[in-house]
């Protein structure tokens, strides 16, 4: 069993949900990438998504896009955001998946990232690009090494495409709330529900929902469905407002304690 899959069974066993925040690497620094990924372990995170930053993040709405045209002007690869990766390990136990276009992944080669990924503490991999019917050889690939690809899903996804998904995904599916890129919206639609309880006609993995999720109150209703809610971009704001702050790595972890605990305590446990 994957140390994610162990994580979603713990949380199972306890009665509770889980919380998922993302980051994109070497947003303001690398070293403080390293301290946030122990920090956000520390503050209640049952999987922490890495983010890898790209030229080009179609997918991703401008609070994330910033982000990773900060990271990116520090002029680093995927092997530096791997050895940022491995350095948090040492420090903490929370699962890290790897976020990230495939561009990137192909041009540092597969064969490479699975190795070095495996070495790093890498837990899964999610590709927001890689289509499922591309998939099979990365994800043979990956299991081989008993690391995870996370494949996302949306409301759009028909119930063939959701039955082929489940057949292949490992760890825990990332349901994704709206069409559209990702950023804070005021409410969560009903429509994200509908779609967990669509996945659950064909999986039995956990289903984590994302894209909009960004105060305590939303975290909270998208546990009463889901299994746990994906926060990135109200994390990544909070990120880009401390940058420069000598305590940025403990104010990030203050805004993940109150997503967790404030006024969801009751549905988290």
């Amino acid at each position: 069993m994957s140390r994610i899959s162990e994580g979603f069974a713990q949380l199972k066993r306890e009665g509770k949900k889980g919380f998922i925040p993302f980051i994109v690497a070497g947003d303001p620094d690398l070293e403080t990438t390293a301290e946030l990924l122990v920090e956000l372990g520390n503050s209640g995170a049952t999987v922490i998504e890495l983010g890898v930053p790209f030229s080009d993040p179609m997918a991703d709405g401008p609070v994330i896009q910033r982000a990773s045209e900060r990271a990116l002007q520090h002029g680093f690869g995927l092997t530096a955001v791997l050895e940022t990766a491995a350095k948090a390990r040492r420090k903490t136990s929370v699962p890290v998946v790897l976020f990230s276009y495939y561009n990137p992944l192909m041009q540092y080669g597969v064969v490479n990232l699975i190795r070095d990924a495996k070495k790093a503490g890498i837990d899964g991999v999610l590709v927001t690009d890689l289509a499922l019917e591309e998939s099979e050889e990365f994800a043979n690939a990956l299991r081989a090494k008993e690391l995870d690809l996370i494949f996302l899903v949306a409301p759009t996804s028909t119930d063939i495409r959701l039955q082929a998904i489940a057949e292949r995904a490992t760890g825990f599916i990332y349901a994704v709330s709206r069409a559209g890129v990702t950023g804070e919206q005021a409410d969560v639609s009903i429509v994200a529900e509908n779609l967990v309880n669509r996945v659950r006609q064909y999986s039995d993995l956990p289903v984590a929902v994302g894209f909009g999720i960004s105060t305590a109150n939303q975290v909270a209703k998208t546990w009463a469905y889901a299994d746990a809610a994906v926060v990135g971009s109200a994390i990544v704001a909070e990120i880009e407002r401390c940058t420069g702050a000598p305590d940025i790595v403990q104010r990030v972890g203050e805004l993940a304690r109150r997503l967790v605990y404030d006024d969801s305590s009751s549905v988290r446990s």
